[in-house]
């Protein structure tokens, strides 16, 4: 899809449009929940760049576009979700045992720490954990929209409560072997 012009001026009055039609105040909860899944694709954008395991760029770039299935969902009312399609513009489990998958591998070659991790081994690892915590900003969110009426899709919570963990352990993974590594793992 072209974006055909990006100043439309139709958010100066402090509203904006959600997916499939309708109209929301920009402090919405509907609007901070996938807002902030869009700052956690741009942060994941900028661990992707600082990554040195190629191996664990190509899952954030995967994660990044499953991140605008979880925004297009969020941006979506309720009336609509008759309207959204599997991993395209709704969430599915599919998508979170993927999560999974990727976790038990990392997992196994991985030796996670069992105390609290303080972030900054790596430039990569910590933009990676600064991911995270944005990721957790978008589940508590949207944990707020399901306890609100807004939100029907299980699958949806499930990915980003096993994203971030997700994230975590690919911080970890990219201490351990990113510090040369550019091609490998």
């Amino acid at each position: 899809m072209k974006i055909s012009k990006i100043t439309t001026r139709k958010g100066d009055q402090g509203e904006t449009s959600l997916l499939y039609g309708g109209r929301v105040p920009k402090s919405d909860l509907r609007t901070e929940a996938y807002g902030s899944v869009d700052e956690a694709v741009s942060a994941l954008g900028l661990a992707r760049a600082l990554c040195r395991t190629h191996r664990v760029r190509e899952i954030v770039y995967a994660v990044q576009k499953d991140l605008f299935v979880v925004g297009a969902e969020l941006a979506t009312d309720p009336a609509h979700a008759q309207r959204l399609k599997d991993e395209y513009t709704r969430v599915t489990p599919g998508m979170v045992a993927r999560l999974d998958d990727w976790e038990v591998a990392f997992d196994a070659e991985l030796e996670i720490p069992r105390q609290f991790v303080i972030p900054g081994d790596t430039i990569a690892a910590a933009a990676l954990d600064v991911a995270r915590t944005l990721v957790r900003r978008a589940e508590r969110r949207t944990v707020q929209l399901k306890r609100e009426g807004g939100l029907q899709n299980e699958a949806l919570l499930s990915y980003l409560n096993r994203l971030s963990d997700l994230c975590f352990i690919l911080a970890r993974y990219e201490e351990r072997f990113g510090r040369g590594d550019t091609n490998g793992h």
